[in-house]
């Protein structure tokens, strides 16, 4: 049996390529938004930018992912002003 199937079969695996370069480019831009947000006193900028810092650490599917992030990164540019 090799490495992956053993991984598959215990229900842990590491997550692809897709999936680490969306939470990172996610999490750069909520970290913008938080010290933006900071910086210019509008809440809804900074939470938003807290969410798209820690989400990705609760979703596990690459769609669900980028589906939630693109969300919340329209409600950032809804916010923009």
């Amino acid at each position: 049996m090799d490495e992956r199937a053993a991984l598959q079969a215990l229900g842990s695996m590491l997550p692809g390529p897709a999936y680490l370069a969306g939470a990172i480019a996610f999490g750069l831009v909520g970290w913008v938004a938080w010290r933006r947000g900071r910086a210019t006193g509008r809440r809804t900028t900074t939470w938003l930018g807290v969410a798209l810092m820690l989400y990705p650490y609760a979703v596990a599917q690459t769609w669900l992912l980028y589906a939630l992030g693109l969300a919340m990164c329209a409600g950032l540019w809804l916010d923009r002003s």
